[in-house]
């Protein structure tokens, strides 16, 4: 049972059996709760088989390897990513992974870098720093309210692209994906995704997509905290490695050393000095088999659109949002966010305020107020979403 609709939680039953009725988290855009499966996993790591990986040749090494390629698979799977053409590399989070591709790109045959308005400081602040880096323009594209990027009259020309298929601050995605990609690989360019709000509930729309390279989080797909890339191979022929260490290369001499061949089994290494975090690549494994089945029947967007039909219909609130989806941000005529979410927290409601590391966007171009994002996850129940609007009605007055 993926979890009970009304009924006391902290029973034991359940992915989340360990919530009480008390607690309602609605932070999931920030963080996911982890279900049990990951929790165990990880614990059965450090039980059973605590060693390196790729480096011994001893029983629990061996384990380690098999658990961490299945991890590494699994996720091309969820994609639909050939082997063939893509690898998984681990990192420390999204943020990490796009600093590690951005600050290793070679300038040769890169004239401009795009980005968006509604980017989260990840990408607004390393793109910046590329273009700077490289001494080329930048280019902020705007997006619609349905997620989509005017691309009109954009020079795609030899360009790095690096956008957010799903946004932190109201869920809107980016409806015309594939068309950038095209539009950026037609004109010699590379396409990075940011895909940390994606992966846990709109990874299908990720599918058949030409990216380049993939950053996303582990934290934010119910798994341990842990950062991931989906790159393709022939990426690494853009990039100058710069980031270095053990496990890296084939051979290393008083001044000089051997990468690892492109077709090795282990291309992946290219973007993973030194050992890597085994017990949250494990956990994160038994997260990605469990999550195509948690989500079916899910309630998530039913008990937004409960969510956005108070927020739109009741007096003094304002709601980002122009579509339903599992983030939504709001502020209120009259009371400060940040002090309605310490109200919030009283009342056992967990959510973010602020302007959610979209500076530019909410506070530049839109001049919003500090406000408050409610975002959902697989662990909410019916009686959150109550919790929440009666907690709310004495402002609605």
């Amino acid at each position: 049972m993926l979890f009970k609709k009304d009924s006391a939680a902290a029973t034991g039953d359940g992915d989340f059996g360990y919530l009480s009725d008390k607690d309602v988290y609605m932070d999931v855009a920030c963080q996911s709760l982890r279900p049990t499966v990951v929790t165990e996993a990880m614990q059965d790591y450090y039980r059973n088989f605590n060693s390196c990986g790729e480096r011994v040749k001893y029983d629990w090494g061996l384990k380690v390897d098999e658990k961490v390629n299945e991890t590494r698979s699994n996720l091309l799977k969820l994609l639909k990513c050939s082997p063939k053409k893509y690898f998984t590399s681990f990192t420390l989070n999204t943020t990490y992974g796009l600093n590690l591709i951005l600050s290793q790109l070679k300038a040769d045959g890169i004239d401009r870098v795009i980005t968006s308005e509604i980017e989260h400081n990840s990408v607004f602040l390393t793109t910046m720093q590329l273009a700077k880096r490289l001494d080329v323009p930048r280019e902020i594209l705007k997006r619609r309210d349905d997620g989509s990027v005017i691309m009109n009259d954009v020079d795609f020309t030899n360009a790095v692209v690096v956008l957010n298929a799903v946004s932190n601050i109201d869920g809107r995605q980016l409806k015309n994906i594939k068309e950038v990609a095209d539009k950026t690989h037609q004109g010699g360019g590379i396409f990075i995704v940011d895909g940390a709000q994606a992966m846990s509930f709109y990874y299908e729309m990720l599918r058949g997509v030409d990216f380049d390279a993939l950053c996303f989080s582990s934290h934010k797909m119910y798994g341990p905290s842990l950062g991931g890339i989906i790159a393709r191979k022939s990426l690494l022929d853009r990039l100058q490695l710069s980031v270095l260490g053990g496990g890296m290369v084939d051979d290393v001499r008083k001044n000089d050393y051997i990468l690892l061949d492109e077709q090795d089994e282990e291309i992946h290494t290219a973007l993973e000095p030194g050992l890597q975090a085994y017990a949250e690549i494990i956990g994160l494994g038994a997260a990605v088999k469990w999550l195509p089945k948690a989500e079916k029947g899910n309630h998530i967007l039913e008990y937004a659109g409960k969510l956005l039909d108070f927020l739109n219909s009741a007096n003094g609130f304002h709601a980002l949002n122009s579509e339903t989806t599992q983030t939504i941000s709001f502020y209120h005529d009259k009371v400060d966010s940040n002090l309605l979410s310490q109200a919030m927290s009283d009342a056992g409601i967990m959510a973010r305020s602020g302007h959610f590391c979209c500076h530019y966007y909410l506070e530049h171009v839109k001049k919003y107020p500090a406000l408050i994002r409610l975002s959902l996850g697989l662990h909410n129940r019916e009686s959150d979403i109550d919790k929440f609007i009666d907690t709310m009605k004495g402002l609605a007055q």
